[in-house]
C-alpha cells in the first residue's frame, strides 16, 4: 500500500491526499511532529526517507519520492487512467508545468509568511515574503480573469491543485486577497468541486 508520510496543517501534505482522496486510491498516513517537534529533522528520517528533511514523502512499494508538484505528476500519471488531472497533450502539460513552478513559488512565499506567523518561524524576512507572494497573486490574478482554470481545459487539474493550498491559507501569513476577484472566484470554485475534502484554514464548503 502507498505510504504517506504526512502533517495535517501542512498544504503541501495536503495536495497528496487530495489526490490520492480523488482517485480512490487507499493510502497509508505516516503522521510526522513537523511543528513543534520537527521531526523532519530527526536522524531517523533524514537517514531513512528525505536527506532534504522535509515533508511529503510518498513510498509506493520500492519508490520514495518527495517534492510535492513531483509526487502530483507520479500519482496523476501512475493511478489516472481518465487522465482528468494531467491530461496527455504537450500543451496543456507544458502549461501545467509552468503552474506547478508557480506553485513553488507560492510555497516559498505565502507559505512562508504563514510559518512565519502561525508557527512562529522567526527566521523568516516575512516582509519579503508577502511581497513576492503579492507578486504572484497578481499573476495568478490577471490570467484567471479571462480563464476559469490555470490551465487551458474545462476542468481542474493538478496545476489547480497545486497552487491551491496556499493561495486560500495566504491571509493565515497576513495576506489579504481582497483585492484579487478572480483569484478568489477561483478558490471559490475550486472548494466547490464535489470531490474537495478540507484541512484547518480550508473547509469544505457546508462545514
Amino acid at each position: 500500500m502507498i505510504k504517506l508520510y504526512d502533517y495535517e496543517l501542512s498544504g503541501n501534505c495536503w495536495k497528496v491526499r487530495y489526490l490520492l482522496n480523488a482517485l480512490g486510491q487507499p493510502f497509508e498516513k505516516h503522521a510526522i511532529n513537523f511543528h513543534p517537534g520537527r521531526e523532519h529533522k530527526a536522524a531517523w528520517f533524514i537517514d531513512e526517507v528525505n536527506p532534504l528533511g522535509q515533508i511529503p514523502v510518498l513510498q509506493d512499494g520500492e519508490l520514495l519520492l518527495r517534492d510535492a508538484q513531483a509526487i502530483l505528476v507520479y500519482l496523476a500519471s501512475a493511478y489516472d487512467r481518465g487522465e482528468r488531472w494531467y491530461p496527455a497533450g504537450a500543451r496543456v502539460r507544458g502549461e501545467i508545468q509552468l503552474w506547478l513552478g508557480v506553485a513553488e513559488d507560492i510555497t516559498r512565499s505565502a507559505s512562508a509568511a504563514r510559518l512565519h506567523d502561525g508557527f512562529g518561524f522567526a527566521q523568516i524576512d516575512v516582509d519579503a515574503a508577502r511581497r513576492a507572494a503579492h507578486a504572484l497573486f497578481r499573476q495568478l490574478d490577471d490570467h484567471l480573469a479571462g480563464h476559469r482554470w490555470l490551465a487551458s481545459t474545462e476542468q481542474s487539474t493538478i496545476a489547480d491543485l497545486a497552487c491551491f493550498p496556499y493561495a486560500a491559507l495566504a491571509p493565515e501569513g497576513g495576506i489579504p486577497l481582497d483585492e484579487y476577484p478572480a483569484l478568489r472566484r477561483w478558490v471559490w470554485d475550486f472548494r466547490h468541486q464535489p470531490e474537495f475534502i478540507g484541512m484547518p484554514g480550508i473547509l469544505a464548503p457546508g462545514l
